[in-house]
């Protein structure tokens, strides 16, 4: 399994790599929503784990265009906010899943469940 997992912060992304490495072949990381479409369309992942707040463009704005230019692509938004409109948002745009930063291990489930199948 490839994943992408994009986050502005080097620390989050460096957090979310440990805690998934052992369920993944491949990671790859970007810092921007702005680069994600490039780095999907170069990388083809299987997961996108996408945050929501950075500063060139959100992750909602990126999963949008993600799904636009691929429709197949399956994103989880990754984030700090527990807020249901946000929730309705990341599925108006197209994420497939809402993971709460501080609960990664719904994040290893949902990853566990791809590995499995």
């Amino acid at each position: 399994m490839r994943v992408l997992i994009v986050d502005d912060s080097e620390a989050m992304r460096r957090t979310i790599r440990t805690f998934i490495q052992d369920l993944v072949d491949e990671i790859a990381e970007c810092s921007s929503g702005a680069v994600a479409l490039e780095h999907y369309a170069t990388f083809k992942p299987d997961w996108v784990l996408m945050d929501i707040k950075m500063k060139d463009m959100d992750g909602f704005t990126a999963t949008r265009e993600i799904k636009q230019a691929f429709a197949d692509a399956r994103i989880v938004i990754i984030t700090s906010y527990d807020e249901p409109s946000l929730r309705e948002e990341a599925a108006a745009a197209g994420a497939l899943a809402y993971v709460i930063k501080d609960k990664l291990r719904d994040l290893n489930d949902l990853l566990r469940r791809e590995v499995k199948s």
